[in-house]
């Protein structure tokens, strides 16, 4: 077992699997199951006009759900940042813009007929064009990752502690302008910073929390019952102390992401991580039949357990039709097709020799090398 955790095998590509970090797939894999629980929930919810027992979980997870989705995504940032531009730009711009151009076609394709009975098929047309300025759906991360990852590069010769304190601002400004790019950058971009910032320091966490599960044990448990007293209380939105929470649950998620590796418990919530876009890419199609399914015969009485048998069909649904696509050779709808490259292909991940400082940072731990992973 490395220092900061066992590695194992990536998913199915063309090329070798690439050796991964075990704690941050699992990590990745409670998080994507959060972000189809949400929608799933609230959409059930939504739609049969009552809550379920479901409406807590959400409730409890909101203030950390996408603040560590955000920060994971830094975390492996600087081992690419010092690219060319051509090739950063394709693995971290047109890379995501593939797949929103694709997925925001189908998404919309299913939701036109529906849109074009209450406004006609030329406001459906403009409003599809309006998804490539207002982020469609469920697509918003991948949208915005893309301009996270330019933002960064760009602002590289800046003080880190500058760009970092105004990030934490914008996100206490609590700025609402209507537009999902401005209002979601300025209140995630401090997490995703931070995850590129501070990867030492969570690498170092992780690995705390591996030789020390008790300890790490009672911590969770103790953030526990504060994040779930401030949620109860309404106090979780407020100005500092979401911010504090958004760090909090972040580093709770790492935390039992790296005991579950330690024990090797919940395999599947791993499988999940290491194939998180595939859920995020496809689960609005499983969610939306199941639930219409389950709402309209009423097979199922109880909301929160409708909710419940919904987040399950979204996370499994999504994983089947990307083994369907495989199988169809439709794999064009979870990989990028060569014509899409604007660099050389890459041959797959390689484990990078050496450990990793964080920009602007002296004198701290450093990503130890099994974690350091060309991404």
């Amino acid at each position: 077992m490395a220092r900061s955790g066992t590695i194992a095998a990536a998913g199915l590509s063309k090329a070798p699997s690439a050796p991964r970090v075990d704690w941050v797939d699992y990590a990745k894999g409670i998080c994507i199951v959060m972000v189809v629980m949400m929608h799933s929930v609230l959409g059930v919810e939504l739609a049969a006009g009552q809550t379920g027992f479901m409406h807590v979980a959400v409730a409890f997870a909101k203030p950390f759900r996408m603040p560590d989705f955000f920060l994971i995504s830094g975390l492996f940032l600087s081992l690419v940042i010092d690219r060319d531009w051509r090739t950063y730009l394709d693995r971290k711009v047109v890379h995501f813009a593939y797949f929103y151009v694709v997925w925001v076609t189908i998404q919309f394709g299913f939701k036109a007929p529906a849109f074009a009975a209450e406004t006609g098929w030329r406001a459906v047309g403009l409003l599809y064009l309006e998804s490539f300025i207002e982020p469609f759906g469920t697509l918003w991360f991948i949208y915005l990752l893309p301009i996270f990852f330019v933002v960064t590069k760009l602002t590289r010769k800046v003080p880190p502690l500058a760009i970092w304190l105004v990030a934490a601002a914008l996100e206490t400004a609590r700025i609402t302008t209507g537009w999902t790019v401005i209002d979601e950058f300025c209140a995630r971009f401090v997490y995703f910073y931070s995850g590129y910032l501070f990867a030492p320091y969570v690498f170092a966490l992780s690995d705390r929390a591996r030789t020390r599960p008790v300890l790490a044990l009672a911590a969770l448990a103790t953030w526990g019952l504060v994040n779930a007293g401030l949620v109860a209380w309404g106090a979780s939105e407020w100005m500092l102390v979401s911010l504090v929470l958004g760090f909090a649950g972040a580093c709770a998620i790492i935390t039992t992401g790296t005991l579950l590796a330690r024990v090797q418990w919940l395999n599947f919530l791993r499988f999940c991580g290491e194939h998180s876009i595939v859920i995020y890419l496809a689960f609005f199609l499983p969610m939306a039949a199941t639930r219409t399914l389950l709402l309209r015969t009423g097979v199922i009485a109880d909301i929160g357990t409708v909710s419940l048998v919904v987040t399950i069909a979204g996370v499994l649904g999504a994983l089947a039709m990307w083994q369907v696509a495989l199988r169809l050779n439709a794999r064009f709808l979870f990989e990028r097709p060569d014509v899409f490259w604007i660099a050389p292909r890459k041959a797959g991940a390689m484990l990078q020799a050496g450990t990793l400082s964080s920009p602007g940072l002296t004198a701290r731990p450093s990503i130890p090398e099994a974690a350091v992973i060309d991404r």
